[in-house]
């Protein structure tokens, strides 16, 4: 404790150069705990995005996930709805389940006949109101407004499109879609013919009882699981933005009986995944594990496996690991100038008590006292500027989440509120006060080195 209170004199006695050492450890500490809380934020939300979407686990048939784009069909899961039932009454998982449902990918070519376009779409049926439950999957709190999906609601033969597609298929009119200009008029008399009598009579064939048309109307074309063509006409309900131009232009959802109908027509519906929603991320190793053993003996005749949203999503281990890189970057810039202050704080501060440290040499105190006193004044410095930078951070962090500053990130297609983690983030801020304690003890350590090997007599007469 005397040392500890002597080390602290000795930084008093210079107020305005330790002040300027404090200063820049607060200004690094804020740096690294502010850009690690947005990036974070931006983990989370990434996170939250595809778990709302697409679930934390999808069971799928082996190979699906690598080839069953090419042929959808040939990958669908037979008895879907008994593994679904297994999964909902099974004691270990039923508890960490919110959401079980099924889906269905389909490839195929969308057309607006009426104006003699087309383009290779990429649908996915679905069950509309487990949708919309998935939506509500919140766990990092963010200040979200969930809204259903477009399909709420509608008849059997209603579509959703991505923005790309109702251009592409001139439907811009008829969705309100902004930004689309007018394209060129076509020249090969396409435009403006009625649909042919074999097509019409695949669609019509296909097309649910109860269904009504509307002025957004499209044929989507895709092969059965037999390879034959089929023909199913859609209501287009609306056109939405998904963030990624690439699948703007190719997305296309639809009701999952629509979707079993247009790919197996009166055959046994199946499911290319059954995706699974868990309460916490967390308890991702554990389903995982229980969904597998479970697999493994009541459905062994199938070759199923277990995917997780981050193999599902190689995106999102892009991103967080190119965050990563810029944090560590940073950290280990605002590492070298902490280092290079404190460093030149203690040289210059060793120089000016070089008479002192002769003294106490003199009257008895080892190098290794010397060495200590030195090290802890440093050690004082990175403690008292990683706590405050802590606190301002927390400060400044709070400003901007209260700020209501918007912003769009990766892969979404509407801003969202603008939200930098440090309160709560544990992990972050132990680890960035840790670093920089470590760095200003460091920094003290070579000018105390050079203080504790001093000569008594050179420094007793050192003027």
């Amino acid at each position: 404790m005397k040392t500890l209170a002597l080390a602290l004199r000795n930084l008093l006695r210079n107020r305005r150069r330790s002040l300027t050492t404090v200063l820049a450890m607060i200004v690094g500490a804020q740096t690294v705990l502010l850009f690690g809380g947005y990036s974070r934020n931006i983990t989370y939300g990434l996170q939250t995005d595809f778990v709302q979407s697409g679930g934390h686990l999808q069971i799928q048939r082996q190979g699906y996930f690598l080839y069953g784009a090419g042929n959808p069909a040939v990958y669908g899961i037979a008895n879907y709805a008994d593994v679904i039932a297994a999964v909902k009454r099974d004691s270990v998982l039923a508890p960490m389940v919110t959401v079980v449902t099924p889906t269905l990918q389909v490839g195929g070519i969308a057309g607006n006949f009426a104006a003699g376009v087309s383009r290779t779409v990429f649908a996915r049926g679905l069950v509309v109101e487990d949708a919309n439950q998935m939506r509500l999957w919140n766990d990092y709190g963010f200040p979200l407004n969930p809204r259903p999906s477009p399909l709420t609601g509608t008849s059997a033969d209603s579509a959703v499109i991505g923005t790309g597609v109702a251009r592409v298929l001139q439907l811009c009119g008829p969705l309100q879609v902004k930004n689309c200009p007018q394209p060129r008029a076509t020249t090969d008399g396409a435009a403006g013919k009625t649909l042919p009598a074999d097509i019409a009579a695949l669609a019509a064939a296909e097309q649910p009882p109860g269904s009504a048309g509307g002025d957004a109307r499209i044929e989507l074309l895709a092969a059965t699981a037999g390879g034959a063509p089929n023909v199913a006409a859609l209501n287009v309900v609306k056109a939405v933005s998904i963030g990624v131009k690439e699948l703007d232009d190719v997305f296309v959802a639809l009701h999952l009986s629509q979707a079993q109908r247009l790919v197996y027509g009166n055959q046994t519906p199946r499911a290319t995944a059954i995706v699974l929603q868990l309460t916490h991320t967390r308890q991702i190793p554990a389903a995982k594990a229980r969904l597998e053993e479970l697999l493994a003996t009541a459905f062994k005749d199938q070759p199923l496996e277990v995917l997780d949203y981050e193999t599902l999503n190689p995106f999102y281990g892009q991103a967080i690991a190119m965050f990563a890189t810029i944090f560590g970057f940073i950290a280990v810039l605002i590492g070298a100038i902490v280092l290079f202050t404190v460093s030149n704080t203690m040289s210059m501060a060793v120089v000016e008590r070089t008479t002192e440290i002769g003294t106490l040499r003199a009257i008895g105190l080892r190098r290794s006292g010397i060495r200590r006193l030195f090290v802890w004044e440093g050690l004082l410095l990175g403690v008292i500027g990683a706590a405050l930078g802590v606190v301002i951070a927390i400060g400044v962090a709070s400003l901007v989440n209260r700020s209501g500053l918007t912003w769009t990130p990766p892969g979404r297609g509407d801003a969202v509120p603008l939200t930098i983690r440090v309160w709560g983030e544990t992990r972050l801020i132990v680890g960035t006060m840790i670093g920089l304690v470590l760095v200003a003890v460091v920094s003290a350590w070579w000018p105390a080195r050079r203080a504790a090997r001093m000569n008594i007599v050179d420094a007793l007469r050192h003027v």
